[in-house]
């Protein structure tokens, strides 16, 4: 069977879905660059309730390039803390530092000026350039390469790069059809332009790209059962017709991850609890974390590896385990706190082992700890 082929009429059809049944949310009530910019930044492999709250409270205190530009990191780590994924934001503040400098703070909207920002890839130009500029690009993520191989039954791959660019390309053609079909003020029929648009239904490029997300976000789902009934494409979705739903998309076999066994510390003293920060490459760049051995310590060798770094322990107990997963590790931690004699001098960082201790109260105003140390948050609060 060949595979089937989109039709304006089918992206109309979808727009009709789309303005019918988008989720409200609040990126959706702005036409401002930088806004979808940090929206679409925020919303990469992070849940969308999860975003609202980070959403609401980064714009309050960056409410516009210039804002971001003029940012401390460590503020914006502070912000970000639980989001995960923080090289997101290092690369906002580099891309919104670049724009102020060159742009007169004014976030830009093409396409091809969008590619040559720090962390911006083909899908974030594309959000942002469509909705906020009206510029006929598509913007391919993972809900949309879902819902296009579906519908045509692709085999290809979607962890190779060239299938990507491929689909993405198709789905360029498809678009710019249809802004043609707008311009022309009807809709494509099985002989060519005879339909009349109806003035509700305009073509814009952004909705079209936030529609296809949409349907992947909210009908044709990645995990449990698809809600075919519910979908526009369910007419012309080879996948749905065959009965072929979950062989796609196709993908490669994910990599085994590593996992990394650690004794994490909480080291208490007078002054607060000790931190470190880890270097400025690498896994979590350049955050702050609890001191950690390789491997698991039993009761005996904490207290030695504690001595080890200059503090004596006054008391110490096993605490909780916990695991958190990254995409390519796993931390399996297990866990000592540990109060120690008074630090002698609070002020003196500890070069040899780069420690220092910070007070409760300077913890919340000043340095984000990775979600990867969620378990032992309360013993530092």
């Amino acid at each position: 069977m060949n595979r089937p082929i989109l039709k304006v009429k089918d992206v109309y059809r979808l727009l009709a879905w789309y303005r019918a049944n988008k989720r409200d949310l609040p990126w959706r009530h702005t036409n401002d660059p930088y806004r979808i910019w940090v929206s679409e930044i925020m919303l990469q492999q992070t849940r969308v309730e999860a975003v609202k709250p980070y959403y609401a409270s980064f714009l309050s205190k960056y409410p516009d390039v210039k804002a971001l530009a003029e940012a401390k990191e460590d503020d914006l780590t502070r912000i970000w803390e639980g989001l995960g994924y923080y090289s997101r934001v290092r690369n906002m503040h580099k891309a919104a530092m670049e724009v102020n400098a060159s742009c007169g703070g004014l976030f830009p909207v093409s396409y091809e000026v969008l590619l040559t920002l720090p962390g911006i890839g083909s899908y974030t130009a594309g959000a942002v350039a469509s909705i906020a500029g009206g510029e006929n690009v598509p913007a391919v993520d993972g809900n949309v390469l879902r819902v296009y191989t579906r519908i045509m039954a692709d085999d290809g791959c979607i962890s190779d790069a060239k299938t990507v660019k491929r689909i993405r390309e198709e789905i360029a053609v498809l678009m710019h059809k249809a802004g043609e079909a707008s311009e022309k003020g009807c809709v494509e029929s099985e002989k060519g332009c005879a339909e009349k648009n109806d003035g509700d239904l305009t073509y814009r490029p952004g909705d079209f790209n936030a529609a296809m997300m949409e349907v992947g976000a909210t009908v044709c789902l990645p995990n449990g059962e698809p809600k075919c009934g519910e979908c526009p494409f369910a007419g012309v979705c080879r996948a749905y017709k065959e009965g072929r739903i979950g062989e796609y998309p196709k993908k490669a076999a994910k990599a085994k991850r590593r996992i990394e066994n650690r004794t994490v510390f909480v080291l208490e003293s007078t002054r607060g609890i000790a931190l470190k920060k880890r270097p400025g490459k690498g896994l979590l760049a350049g955050m702050y974390e609890l001191p950690a051995a390789e491997g698991f310590l039993t009761k005996k060798q904490a207290s030695s590896y504690i001595e080890g770094l200059g503090y004596h322990p006054v008391r110490i107990r096993e605490i909780e385990e916990s695991t958190h997963v990254f995409s390519h590790i796993e931390w399996h931690m297990k866990a000592f706190h540990a109060v120690v004699d008074d630090i002698a001098d609070p002020s003196v960082y500890d070069p040899a082992n780069g420690i220092f201790f910070v007070t409760k109260e300077e913890r919340k105003e000043g340095y984000a700890l990775p979600s990867a140390f969620k378990a032992y948050k309360k013993y530092i609060f």
